[in-house]
């Protein structure tokens, strides 16, 4: 039964996700606006987190110097600590069953450009992805997928993002939470780092 519940809560964060990560690849990179995609079903929580490699490390090309590989590790910890970034009511009874955090490169290249540069243009497509990093800076983002149980899901009202404290250049976060009685999307900022589900849950 738990391995079915787990499949269904990863079916829901994907559904949940979906449109938000088509919404931020259709727009421009923007630093400081990340997403948090929130699956609630029976007593499980799964959590998805997408923000920019400047929100989390400082910084959005790979890590070089020795300085920015530590500034990645340690994004990699904090990440790693999801009560501590989002602050759920002790009453709920939440408790971490998996957590992983890791750093990807962004895609530029598009099907589209696959296609055309297979035409004959006389350009591979390895070449005209180099030179599109290089022009883009070669962009990167911090991806982290949590498993929480929670003895009491009815009482998870509200959400603390302390995510902000430990960003100082993270600024807000698209927020999409999915139970099996409705989707509802939220914004949250740096100025309002508290998320009401009290008309949700």
């Amino acid at each position: 039964m738990k391995q079915i519940s787990i499949a269904l809560l990863a079916s829901s964060l994907i559904a949940a996700s979906a449109f938000a990560e088509e919404q931020r690849h259709a727009g421009k990179h923007e630093h400081g606006h990340g997403t948090l995609s929130i699956a609630i079903e029976k007593n499980r929580v799964a959590i998805e987190l997408e923000a920019p490699g400047m929100d989390i490390a400082g910084f959005e090309h790979a890590a070089k110097t020795d300085d920015q590989k530590a500034a990645v590790e340690k994004a990699r910890t904090t990440l790693a600590k999801p009560l501590e970034l989002f602050q759920m009511p002790a009453a709920a009874g939440c408790s971490v069953i998996d957590a992983k955090a890791s750093v990807e490169a962004e895609k530029h290249l598009d099907d589209r450009d696959t296609k055309d540069l297979a035409d004959g243009t006389g350009h591979d497509a390895k070449d005209h992805d180099e030179a599109h990093d290089e022009e883009a800076g070669g962009h990167s983002e911090f991806h982290a997928v949590y498993v929480l149980e929670c003895t009491k899901p009815a009482q998870l009202t509200t959400i603390k993002f302390d995510y902000f404290k430990a960003f100082a250049n993270a600024q807000e976060l698209e927020v999409t939470v999915v139970t099996s009685q409705s989707q509802n999307s939220y914004e949250v900022t740096r100025d309002k780092p508290v998320l009401d589900l009290s008309g949700v849950m």
